[in-house]
């Protein structure tokens, strides 16, 4: 027996020998059971929770605007910056009631006889929100991000020298989630506003906040990158990216310059886990002012909007178009009664120009139509059936976006 077996164990042991040797000399070829991880998802910084806005008429807030950095030599401690901004980061506590789940056996009717009436309705419980917040102005203005204080039934602020009080929303604006609250204070630590366009990517930047509820955290950082839009987190962006640690509970804080003046407010992160992986982005100050200024003196943020919903031009569909460069946009579609509806634009029609500049990313026309005023007479130029049509429209006030999640908002202009 051990004769006729013993020819086919050698050459089995022998392939098993060398696999193994092979194995040992090239490692990158044993395959790993980690590559599937799952693809990154955008986190914002803080849970998300569901807000109203007040429309009033109030003086712009006078705020504090911050001299230019200097870069010819940087400090070896940024403790003055910390004690020039800190005191005016804020955290802020949210809540609201929700009507709790009602268990499915107290719908049999043999359950509810053991059951008190009274007792059998009440079914509510208290969802809290915990996020960050900067004092802008000595008048009790704090800005701060939409999704912190979303639906809010009640808002707290406390403040770094241990004072606490019950805030007012003044206006939010879920679109580039910044929302104005209010509170009723002495003597208030404020920050100074940098000029946001003189960001450079290199520069030192501060984040300031209350990462997982610890309390006010400092992180350093860098500012990576700025102008980072496409990210699919608000309908306007815009964004300063920093590699400045931020978690949950820094949103609404501040990201600051090693002056200690206020360059962004921190809102999202980029991560896998759910926590800092070196990812985070502001909203610039400069475009924070200007929402801040709206909502206290309009109550909402006023926008231009032409009513149609744009599509990136392919190459591919450039061509089919009869166009040599995937120049414009796509009108993919015309909302009733807009603007773009009463000046005859139709599904369909290639978007060339706006205002005689050539349009090229649809994001960024939407944007630059947001900025004009409405009642503005604005030229359009399009290609329909290959025909170039010049077109003149009224700007018309984009309508208000309520709560909406950013991948669910209409990428209209």
């Amino acid at each position: 027996m051990h004769r006729f077996v013993l020819p086919y164990v050698w050459p089995i042991l022998t392939g098993v020998l060398l696999a193994a040797l092979l194995l040992f000399a090239f490692p990158e070829h044993i395959p790993n059971p980690f590559n599937n991880a799952p693809a990154p998802a955008w986190t914002p910084a803080s849970p998300l929770v569901t807000a109203s806005e007040q429309a009033s008429s109030r003086p712009a807030p006078e705020v504090r605007q911050a001299a230019p950095l200097s870069r010819d030599q940087g400090p070896a401690s940024y403790s003055h910056a910390v004690n020039q901004a800190a005191p005016a980061v804020v955290n802020v506590y949210s809540s609201r009631i929700v009507e709790r789940d009602q268990h499915p056996l107290m719908s049999d009717p043999f359950f509810q006889q053991f059951f008190n009436g009274d007792d059998a309705t009440t079914h509510q419980r208290m969802l809290s929100s915990l996020g960050s917040g900067v004092i802008i102005s000595h008048d009790g203005y704090v800005l701060t991000n939409h999704h912190v204080i979303n639906g809010a039934d009640e808002i707290q602020v406390a403040l770094r020298d241990g004072r606490e009080t019950l805030a007012e929303v003044i206006g939010t604006d879920p679109e580039s989630d910044l929302a104005v609250l209010r509170i009723n204070l002495e003597d208030l630590p404020v920050i100074e506003m940098a000029d946001s366009e003189d960001v450079a990517v290199g520069d030192v930047a501060l984040a300031i906040g209350n990462p997982f509820g610890v309390g006010q955290t400092v992180t350093m950082g860098i500012i990576s990158a700025t102008g980072r839009s496409h990210l699919g987190l608000n309908a306007y962006e815009d964004f300063i990216q920093t590699d400045a640690a931020i978690n949950p509970g820094n949103s609404g804080g501040a990201l600051v310059n090693p002056d200690g003046a206020l360059v962004g407010i921190n809102t999202a992160i980029f991560s896998r886990s759910g926590g800092s992986q070196g990812i985070g982005f502001a909203i610039p100050a400069n475009l924070a002012h200007s929402i801040l200024d709206e909502l206290v003196t309009q109550g909402r943020v006023i926008r231009g909007w032409l009513g149609i919903e744009a599509q990136a031009l392919s190459r591919e569909l450039a061509a089919s178009f009869g166009l040599r460069t995937p120049q414009g946009v796509i009108v993919a579609g015309v909302v009733s009664g807009g603007p773009a509806d009463k000046a005859g634009l139709q599904p369909g029609d290639i978007l060339l120009s706006v205002d005689g500049k050539t349009v090229l990313d649809a994001r960024a026309t939407m944007s630059n139509i947001a900025s004009i005023e409405p009642g503005t007479s604005l030229p359009l130029t399009i290609v329909r059936s290959g025909e170039r049509i010049d077109v003149t429209l009224e700007v018309g006030e984009r309508p208000i976006i309520n709560d909406a999640p950013a991948s669910e908002r209409p990428s209209d202009s």
